[in-house]
């Protein structure tokens, strides 16, 4: 049965992946009958700056035939990675992109060099990019931004054929691109292509006309995904590191070529950045909401290098929908908007009203995250209401999901979420509800918070308002455990007390109703998947419609965390190696 479901599954995939590409197909038929406009560049000016960490070693894995990407790895045994069967749709993805051409970069080696020249010249000779996974948009547009960005390890003691070969490609693949935003490219996507035609227009020569039209496009893409307050249209803090990794070294590209950046580039980064400080915790690490994952403290350092501004974080992000609380050392993130819709739902979670909170350098509650790169069943299963520390009616999610063309997106969730805070002598308060169990249970939950100015307790009020009858309506509220927190039940169950590793002890009840220790998956720790713990409460909400928690500090520690930063680059120039004709 399971495997129909997986073969079904696919099949759905395949269709979805057929259908948007059939407006883009049309619209690129009708346009190569155009041939005036089109811009064919002779020679590659600058190389942009890639700001993604770079590990040498992987060079050699990858010289001895040894491929790691998105958590699988494969061996191809002498034979070229493009014919083996791959893993995983993301590591296919992920070898398409070539973005592991840094490693060998870094490498900075004869046989490095060669090695990276060898495989993209397998790749372009050989027209591998006709494969249906290279041809994806997002595939190709970090394929030509990896190129453009790696060129001087493939262009440097190259002959004049594999020059002009390249050049081509890549000429070749902008214009794919550039045909493809005619088509069905929506959600993040879309942007990621007009960044990687933005680098194509300004690092190869004769693109003036282009340069011209995406400084427009991309302009108006980033006043349409970028939130007035700094966050992504998905919700997602994620996109938010990979778009400013690219958007950064954009902006010094214009720079390096005496042209004045878009203004929706600049202004875009300004939001963006004190956004991200939203989700911080004290350990550096992100909230995981709405796909965010491991937080990344390498690029998370680099990506402080080029923060002008390190002021405090924003506390309220009103078009994005999230909350920051803090008491000195204390801090709460709370997700306070409802799920996206359409194509920037296919990583967005039923996790309204779920909250995260830390003490110093260590979290406490926390959400599961998100499973990339796992099984199709937990990745559904991370995105789920009963996956975050929030309540949860009667084993069902908040927010529905769907499959539309081919992706598990959102199609029905909380529309109605309303916020109110204050700060007060007491704390920073802060009250939300949200209409996702209206439709199918008829049913409105409404959280309060208040965080003490001291940092030292968190109070909590959840409250469940019903319309119709009911006789009963099972519910739990759920306090997912960072792995390194040490739960243990005190009074007969009716509490608990949490250790923390940095010597910290807190303590939590819930209306002297029974405390439960659960298992849980932690899916955002550097080392992989982690088993931990949490607590959950369960009440009848007929019965029992106001729940009020509260977690209070026992005994303090005087831990406390660093930071690092990295150097900043400038794009390369190219000229001097075209080799001569």
């Amino acid at each position: 049965m399971s495997g129909w479901s997986e073969r079904k599954g696919l099949a759905q995939a395949a269709v979805g992946r057929a259908a948007r590409r059939t407006r883009g197909q049309f619209v690129g038929a009708a346009r190569k009958l155009w041939p005036f406009g089109r811009a064919t560049a002779t020679r590659l000016l600058f190389a942009p700056h890639d700001l993604r960490t770079a590990d040498p070693t992987t060079a050699s894995d990858i010289y001895a035939g040894y491929y790691a990407f998105a958590g699988r790895t494969m061996r191809t045994h002498g034979e070229s990675p493009f014919d083996a069967e791959p893993p995983s749709e993301a590591w296919a993805e992920a070898l398409h992109g070539f973005s592991w051409l840094r490693h060998m970069r870094a490498a900075d080696t004869a046989i490095a060099r060669a090695n990276a020249r060898a495989l993209v010249d397998d790749f372009i000779t050989k027209r591998r990019d006709r494969s249906e996974i290279a041809r994806r948009p997002a595939v190709a547009a970090r394929r030509l931004i990896s190129f453009l960005s790696h060129s001087p390890l493939l262009l440097e003691g190259a002959d004049h054929v594999f020059y002009e070969r390249f050049l081509r490609h890549v000429s070749r693949l902008t214009e794919r691109l550039s045909l493809a935003l005619a088509g069905a490219v929506d959600g993040v996507a879309r942007l990621n292509c007009m960044i990687a035609i933005a680098f194509a227009a300004i690092c190869l020569d004769g693109q003036d006309n282009r340069r011209r039209r995406i400084e427009f496009l991309i302009s108006d893409e980033l006043s349409h995904q970028i939130l007035p307050d700094g966050g992504h249209l998905s919700r997602n803090p994620r996109l938010l590191i990979e778009l400013l990794l690219d958007l950064l070294p954009l902006r010094e590209t214009f720079a390096a070529r005496g042209l004045e950046p878009p203004r929706g580039v600049l202004t875009a980064i300004e939001r963006m950045m004190p956004h991200l400080r939203l989700f911080r915790h004290g350990d550096g690490a992100l909230a995981l909401f709405n796909g965010m994952g491991t937080t990344p403290p390498d690029l998370m350092a680099t990506l402080a290098a080029y923060d002008d501004a390190r002021a405090r974080p924003i506390e309220q992000a009103a078009y994005s929908g999230y909350s920051r609380l803090s008491g000195e050392r204390s801090i709460v993130v709370v997700d306070a908007g409802a799920p996206p819709r359409g194509a920037h739902s296919v990583e967005a979670h039923a996790g309204c009203l779920s909250f995260e909170f830390s003490s110093a350098a260590q979290r406490i509650v926390v959400n599961c995250g998100n499973s990339r790169f796992g099984p199709a069943p937990l990745r559904l299963a991370a995105r789920s209401t009963a996956a975050h520390s929030t309540l949860v009616l009667n084993d069902r999610s908040s927010a529905t999901f769907g499959m539309v063309l081919g992706e598990m997106r959102i199609v029905a969730g909380p529309s109605d979420v309303r916020l109110a805070r204050q700060d007060s002598e007491a704390g920073q308060e802060w009250v939300a509800s949200h209409d996702g169990y209206r439709r199918s249970l008829g049913a409105v939950h409404t959280r309060r918070l208040l965080l003490a100015r001291d940092g030292a307790s968190l109070s909590g009020e959840d409250e469940i308002a019903l319309s119709g009858t009911h006789s009963s309506l099972p519910a739990v509220i759920r306090f997912h455990l960072h792995p390194g927190v040490r739960a243990s039940l005190i009074r007969e169950g009716k509490g608990a007390l949490l250790a923390l590793p940095s010597g910290e002890v807190w303590a939590f009840e819930a209306s002297d109703l029974a405390i439960a220790i659960e298992e849980s998956i932690f899916l955002a720790s550097a080392d992989g998947r982690r088993q931990t713990e949490q607590l959950s409460v369960a009440f009848d909400a007929v019965a029992t419609p106001r729940v009020e928690w509260r977690f209070n500090r026992v005994s303090t520690s005087s831990a406390r965390s660093g930071r690092t930063q990295s150097a900043v680059s400038e794009p390369l120039p190219l000229d001097e190696l075209a080799p001569e004709a």
